[in-house]
């Protein structure tokens, strides 16, 4: 048995080779819902619907994001509309007061769909419909992530890191922003002071998280401060962690991340923004896998092996590095 956790696109393109090591039927991925944001009144879990595309084989591999050959004509009306009214582009974040109003689970997120600044594919958004409907029905984010994985015929476990909010804000010299409106909406460039888990202190890990968390577990190459810090914030799930085996795939390939902000996003919790910092973000690590050219040394054992993803093969080569990982610390 053997537990990912997984945000953004680095421990998804690693699971395209887990098959080869850990058998799907006893393979579970708990999911980063710190990302997820209320568009236009639809709860909307970019990390949880990326692995339901992957699993259901429906996957935009291009993007890492959505449905491949979707159509996106409500956006492109949503726009045209917004435009003929002469309203503003870019992302609305609702008033203070708003984002404790209505469900629960979208506290601290909420986005008014005019001009939606995030593209959504059409098929992409009657699943948020789908999961909004339901959610709103009296069903949890687990029930509703569980019947969304088991209509798209998934063969892993998918867990939400909990039902209750917990929203990835960014402070920046710009203000405090969602992390999607700091990625998505301004790629990145606001200069970071510090990130916030809002909701986390009060939050629960979700039914099955905790019993997850005590097989192996393998942190993929996912941005160790939006992707997977949301998931330690939570109470109980770090300090499960100090008590099972443990492996962490550095995001990085010779200094250089992967994708997305990771290196400024490092250093506004005061960690290397390299791979030497995996032992700040990760304390609980009993071993990584590195790239074959980092000559950093570590505390923990280490497998290094060529590290870059960019096909099932490559997948493949990691996950047996994962593999030769976790026999050293079993």
């Amino acid at each position: 048995m053997v537990t990912f956790l997984s945000g953004g696109t680095g421990t998804p393109k690693l699971l395209d080779g887990a098959a080869i090591s850990f058998s799907p039927d006893e393979t579970t991925v708990i999911a980063n819902t710190g990302d997820d944001v209320e568009l236009g009144g639809l709860l909307i879990s970019p990390d949880v619907d990326t692995l339901i595309f992957q699993g259901g084989g429906v996957l935009d591999r291009e993007d890492w994001w959505g449905i491949k050959g979707d159509t996106t004509r409500t956006n492109t009306a949503l726009h045209d509309i917004g435009e003929a009214m002469g309203l503003d582009e870019g992302p609305k974040f609702l008033p203070e007061e708003k984002q404790t109003e209505g469900r629960d689970i979208a506290q601290w997120r909420r986005f008014s769909g005019a001009m939606e600044f995030m593209e959504i594919g059409d098929r992409d958004r009657a699943v948020h419909i789908t999961r909004t409907s339901l959610l709103d029905q009296g069903h949890t984010l687990s029930e509703v992530t569980d019947e969304l994985a088991k209509g798209f015929g998934l063969t892993i476990d998918l867990l939400p890191m909990s039902d209750d909010p917990v929203a990835s804000l960014i402070h920046t010299d710009e203000g405090v922003m969602h992390f999607q409106e700091f990625w998505v909406a301004r790629g990145g460039e606001p200069e970071v002071d510090s990130v916030e888990f809002r909701g986390s202190s009060s939050a629960e890990p979700a039914p099955g998280v905790l019993d997850a968390l005590s097989e192996d577990v393998v942190i993929g190459p996912s941005n160790p401060v939006t992707s997977i810090g949301p998931m330690l914030a939570v109470p109980g799930i770090s300090d499960t962690l100090w008590d099972t085996n443990v492996v962490a795939v550095s995001p990085f390939v010779e200094g250089e991340a992967f994708s997305g902000p990771v290196a400024q996003l490092m250093e506004a919790v005061g960690a290397e923004p390299n791979s030497a910092g995996l032992e700040t973000a990760y304390p609980f690590a009993d071993a990584l896998v590195v790239d074959e050219d980092d000559d950093t040394e570590f505390d923990v054992p280490v497998v290094r092996t060529d590290i870059e993803i960019d096909d099932r093969e490559d997948a493949a080569r990691v996950t047996k590095a994962i593999e030769a990982a976790l026999e050293e610390v079993r």
